[in-house]
């Protein structure tokens, strides 16, 4: 059986390149080695969506960069992302996400992931917050998120987002075709964990483009050489959720979204989503 489809529509030159791929993907399944789906790997036309998802993506986030400010509230951000990728003939993939009521995610300070936006929550000076924005446009997904620092951030804090940042682009430099999920894990982890920090392990990265979350899952802990090949056209997020104490978790019991630190101590995210290509790994929205 094919790994790739005939009947699809493919020119002749990515037909070939496809099965080039086909023919190496099997040589790795016959030694062994877990594989991804044919589901996980994206063609050229669908890589040229999720592109175009991703520029308004990254323009959203750009306003919000351009925009956030001490005495605003995150539902003023929520407001923003709404209007601002509406406006751009797109929609926020997290509204109604299975039950998600906002359009983005706010996580402040202890606040792990999934922070849901209200205008109750006014950010200070010293506040850190992810933002995390996700577009839909013509069926096509895109993810990212960025971490901000408001005003005066003290020392120890700051230096959490900075690692993070750094966690990113080390799982971002392992990524290779042809290496393995868990060397970006391994990267992630070996980064944090030296600089005295926790992994968050039950949230990770995720297959995305023609859903909001596909596989494969993408920890931010492993050990290099292991895991799921990978293999040009596979399309996901890298985005390590680093604590500054420890890493237990907990969900918010009032919303069953929001995941918080168990020690209160801050969190911090940043996110890409990537194209592994033939020569390494692509930041398609960060």
């Amino acid at each position: 059986m094919k790994f790739f489809k005939s009947k699809e529509s493919l020119s002749e030159e990515e037909a070939a390149h496809l099965f080039e791929i086909e023919q190496k993907i099997k040589s790795y399944r016959a030694k062994g080695v877990r594989v991804p789906t044919r589901k996980m790997i994206k063609t050229a036309a669908q890589i040229e969506g999720i592109r175009r998802s991703a520029a308004v993506n990254t323009a959203v986030l750009d306003e919000v960069a351009s925009q956030i400010h001490a005495g605003m509230t995150t539902e003023e951000i929520d407001t923003l992302v709404y209007q601002f990728t509406v406006a751009r003939g797109a929609v926020p993939a997290p509204l109604h996400y299975e039950g998600f009521p906002k359009s983005v995610c706010t996580s402040v300070n202890d606040e792990v992931c999934h922070g849901i936006p209200s205008p109750e929550v006014v950010l200070r000076e010293g506040d850190i917050v992810n933002v995390d924005v996700s577009t839909i446009l013509d069926g096509y997904f895109s993810d990212a998120s960025r971490m901000f620092m408001i005003g005066k951030v003290r020392p120890e804090v700051k230096r959490l987002v900075e690692v993070t940042r750094e966690c990113l682009e080390l799982g971002l430099k392992a990524a290779r075709p042809w290496g393995f999920l868990g060397d970006i894990g391994a990267a992630v982890q070996q980064h944090a964990e030296r600089n005295g920090y926790s992994v968050v392990r039950e949230f990770g990265g995720h297959g995305v483009g023609l859903k909001f979350h596909e596989d494969p899952f993408v920890s931010h802990t492993g050990k290099p050489g292991t895991g799921l090949l990978l293999v040009p056209g596979m399309v996901f997020t890298i985005e390590p959720m680093i604590n500054m104490g420890s890493r237990k978790i907990y969900i918010d019991a009032d919303n069953d979204w929001t995941v918080l630190t168990d020690d209160g101590k801050p969190s911090a995210q940043w996110e890409y989503t990537v194209l592994i290509t033939d020569t390494g790994a692509e930041i398609i929205t960060g």
